[in-house]
């Protein structure tokens, strides 16, 4: 669903303060309650927003440490039942089928390296699961990002480089 330049302008707004409100925000955009009102509510249907919660640091929590887990699948079962068993690890933050040598990848957070052995050997448990291999994240070079996009499909990006840096927040 393509987006306008006010649709862009609204989503970096609420991007970057999640609590500003529709009345502040239709003051500051210079456009009427309703108007923001029924786009917030149009991005939303549309799956454009997907959400307004805020968004949790797993480091501020105690799990300090990030790796990603790819996963070999025995073929006989598919990859959803795995998924739904991925799901009640709580350390599993994000999985994805894919392509390549593994059929699947976990981002997983833990508490120290020594955790990590845990939770890995807890994947590795889970039926369906054959092998793992993991690699640790030492530092994120580049957060998981959206507004680089939003402006690029409004029309607001200024060109190459415009966007290169850390998102505001």
């Amino acid at each position: 669903m393509p987006i306008d330049e006010l649709d862009g302008r609204l989503i970096e707004m609420f991007a970057a303060e999640p609590r500003v409100g529709v009345l502040e925000a239709s003051r500051r955009l210079g456009v009427a309650r309703g108007t923001v009102q029924a786009r917030l509510d149009r991005l939303s249907r549309d799956g454009v927003i997907a959400g307004f919660g805020p968004e949790i640091d797993p480091a501020a929590l105690g799990y300090g440490v990030t790796a990603f887990v790819t996963l070999q699948l025995r073929q006989a079962g598919g990859h959803d039942p795995v998924a739904r068993r991925l799901a009640q690890v709580p350390e599993v933050i994000e999985a994805h089928t894919i392509t390549g040598p593994g059929d699947m990848l976990c981002r997983i957070v833990a508490r120290s390296n020594t955790d990590l052995q845990r939770v890995i050997d807890v994947l590795v448990d889970v039926a369906g699961v054959e092998r793992a291999s993991s690699v640790i994240s030492l530092a994120t070079q580049i957060p998981y990002r959206t507004l680089p996009l939003v402006r690029e499909a409004s029309g607001r990006n200024g060109g190459p480089g415009q966007n290169d840096g850390p998102p505001p927040r």
